[in-house]
């Protein structure tokens, strides 16, 4: 019996595991995911906890057991995965040894506060994160507290997963403080390592324009060197330092130390993946997708779900005795929140920048690229019962009008000014 190995069961795993599960024959293949959570969580929700908006309050909101979205006919183990031994085609974990002889590899990233000097200590003190399920019920309980003040969000470095949530988290937090008529008492600054709201060039112009236009503070180019939330500030390397009533941080991201320590990692425990075929650059019969990975696009579940398809591909063209095709070509595509009912659309990839237009039809849309939208929004609302009932469950893959390559069909391609 042949031995597939998926690691991670969050998005980029669970699409591979129903998908794979279906074009392999299972009397001469077996198919094990292998995850330490038992949780599978919607991480686009953990933007509005903060603000109970949308109807997104509390864990419950945003999870289901993990088992309940992968197929019955995989083994599913809930283990900590300890050594990738890439040599000998077996992966250690707390439960015993999986031999394989593919891997995928799946395995997320991290918040790491550690990294920042202060930025540990000041957690749940006056300093949260809304990466994390906990961090987002904690501002959540500290925002509701807020009458007055100031709020500051804190990008620490990239790369982070999702780099259009801060922005998003910006303008929600507008948009809460204006339905609690307290607005004018809130100062909201936007404090970035970035030149501007965003890593595209035109994104971060409409992006800045929007917050312009709703009192909030773009500081660019701050990278920090520690938190200090006794005297509530954070201070930047080159002497700048901004004060703080709450910060809503995003600390550093890291993929598993696992990765590293396994010899397949970029240091900062991202494997080393080929950008157009998934592959790992170093080692045989590992394919690699989703946030682990260190490709040059976003790392969001869009991407995970396009990087799926070609990883499942390429696998099967393997199995077959054919060559992998280079293909990837880095889609991203995100909603994002501005705040009363409205949203942006953005979609992307390695060589293009997000461009206005409509998606994902000429002219019809229905969706607005670049633009402010209440379809946009609801287009955004909607995601959640497509992810857990389509998209997980791969049936999303192969859908002509949410392509893994990016279409310019309906993008304003003269609308692209050099960076």
């Amino acid at each position: 019996m042949k031995k597939l190995l998926i690691l991670g069961a969050g998005t980029g795993g669970t699409i591979l595991a129903n998908t794979l599960s279906r074009k392999l024959d299972l009397k001469q293949w077996d198919v094990t995911v292998i995850d330490k959570a038992v949780e599978h969580l919607y991480q686009p929700g953990f933007i509005f906890l903060p603000f109970r908006l949308y109807g997104y309050e509390n864990k419950s909101d945003v999870a289901h057991p993990v088992k309940h979205h992968l197929p019955g006919n995989v083994n599913v183990v809930n283990a900590d995965i300890r050594l990738i031994d890439h040599a000998g085609k077996k992966v250690e974990t707390s439960v015993g040894v999986y031999p394989y002889d593919w891997l995928i590899l799946a395995l997320g990233c991290h918040v790491a506060p550690e990294e920042v000097e202060g930025l540990e200590e000041s957690m749940g003190k006056n300093a949260f994160t809304f990466y994390t399920l906990e961090g987002s019920l904690a501002l959540q309980k500290a925002l509701e507290k807020m009458e007055k003040g100031k709020l500051a969000l804190n990008i620490a470095e990239m790369p982070i997963k999702c780099p259009v949530a801060p922005i998003e988290f910006i303008f929600l937090a507008d948009y809460y403080f204006n339905k609690k008529g307290i607005r004018d008492k809130i100062e909201i600054e936007f404090v970035t390592p970035l030149a501007g709201a965003f890593t595209k060039p035109q994104a971060s112009r409409a992006l800045g324009e929007i917050a312009r236009s709703k009192n909030i503070k773009i500081t660019p180019n701050f990278d920090i060197q520690g938190v200090d939330h006794e005297k509530k500030v954070i201070n930047a390397f080159n002497g700048d330092s901004v004060e703080y009533d709450i910060l809503a941080s995003v600390p550093p991201n890291l993929g598993p130390e696992v990765i590293d320590e396994s010899g397949l990692g970029d240091g900062a425990g991202y494997a080393l993946t080929d950008e157009k075929t998934l592959k790992h650059k170093n080692a045989d019969n590992i394919y690699v997708l989703g946030d682990n990975t260190n490709v040059p696009t976003s790392k969001a579940g869009s991407v995970a779900h396009f990087e799926a398809e070609i990883v499942e591909e390429n696998i099967l063209r393997e199995i077959d005795g054919k060559e992998p095709i280079a293909e990837f070509d880095g889609h991203s595509n995100c909603f994002i929140e501005s705040g009363f009912h409205k949203a942006l659309l953005i979609d992307f990839n390695y060589d293009t920048e997000p461009l206005p237009g409509t998606f994902p039809l000429p002219k019809v849309g229905p969706f607005s690229l670049l633009k402010e939208s209440r379809l946009n929004h609801w287009g955004k609302m909607g995601f959640k019962q497509i992810y857990w009932n389509l998209l997980l469950s791969g049936h999303l893959p192969g859908d002509p009008l949410l392509p893994s390559h990016m279409s310019f069909t309906g993008k304003d391609i003269s609308s692209l000014v050099p960076e």
